[in-house]
């Protein structure tokens, strides 16, 4: 699968990318049928003690699958975007499987 990694407004870290990629990896073990994920990593300037941004948009067979999340650390906010697209693949499968 082929992962673009974006870092927008923010200098790019490639220790930081190897966990993006190792966190997309145990999804593409999961579900091999995904076939491209873009992963857009932001920093929300406020005062709030969160914004730090994730945004992960999966192309698969059918409708893209998109998830986001706004937590107080970026590791924290690639975590729950990946639970989220984790829970949206599973239904995504359900509905393969019933097609079949």
């Amino acid at each position: 699968m082929q992962t673009r990694i974006q870092f927008v407004n923010m200098p790019t870290s490639e220790s930081f990318e190897g966990f993006i990629k190792e966190k997309i990896a145990h999804l593409t073990k999961k579900y091999d049928w995904l076939i491209k994920a873009e992963v857009k990593i932001k920093k929300e300037n406020g005062p709030s003690p969160k914004g730090k941004i994730c945004e992960i948009e999966l192309s698969a067979p059918g409708p893209r699958i998109f998830a986001s999340s706004n937590e107080a650390s970026f590791e924290h906010a690639v975590v729950e975007t990946i639970k989220d697209l984790d829970r949206q693949l599973k239904r995504r499968k359900q509905n393969m499987r019933s097609h079949m």
